[in-house]
């Protein structure tokens, strides 16, 4: 993996998208960890929180588009664009450097021929002293991803054979192109069958 920004401060700063200093993410922050967590536990709550807690808005069929981390919150659902904000959100109040990861995949299936940008995190951990993907998409048959703080359980493994592939920067934010389309979409559903960018 290469960072975008050799300066891990770059990856706890706050954006319109995150909110990190909201009374929203604070409040969450509170309930979800203890004074007494670990690095490696606050990541993984915040993970199977997101993962769990936050529908992905396809699998729900909600028509809603969220796009910050607080639309996301106060819906419950969004997309991989939108849970990888609140993600990034919950960690980097923490002070827990984490970015933004992609990776071109097939929408549904070859037979479409239709490919898109899907979202992911990585987070670096200090205990370790490397960074690992975290992919908060949330799980369903077929899909399983998880974290445990040494291996790297992704919800999918791109398919070189089928033109898939992660790209390889770990960006200090979210990508314009996937933010745009959030921004100008009226209906989830309808967005991502037809409107998620292909390529970064």
């Amino acid at each position: 993996m290469n960072v975008e920004v050799d300066e891990l401060s770059a990856y706890v700063e706050d954006l319109p998208e995150l909110a990190i200093h909201s009374k929203e993410i604070k409040e969450l922050t509170e309930t979800l960890f203890l004074v007494s967590d670990t690095e490696i536990e606050k990541v993984q709550k915040a993970f199977v929180f997101v993962r769990d807690k936050i529908a992905h808005s396809w699998d729900v069929q909600q028509n809603e588009v969220t796009k910050t981390s607080l639309e996301v919150l106060h819906a419950g659902h969004g997309i991989c664009y939108a849970k990888a904000n609140l993600l990034a959100a919950i960690l980097r109040n923490e002070t827990i450097p984490t970015g933004f990861c992609y990776q071109r995949l097939l929408l549904m299936d070859k037979e479409t021929g239709k490919y898109c940008i899907h979202a992911l995190n990585a987070v670096y951990l200090h205990s370790k002293k490397r960074w690992v993907k975290l992919d908060a998409r949330g799980n369903k048959e077929g899909i399983q991803a998880d974290f445990d703080g040494k291996v790297e359980k992704l919800a999918f493994v791109p398919n070189s054979e089928e033109d898939e592939y992660t790209y390889p920067t770990i960006y200090v934010k979210p990508n314009s192109q996937t933010m745009i389309t959030l921004s100008e979409a009226t209906n989830a559903c309808e967005m991502y069958l037809k409107d998620l960018p292909e390529i970064i």
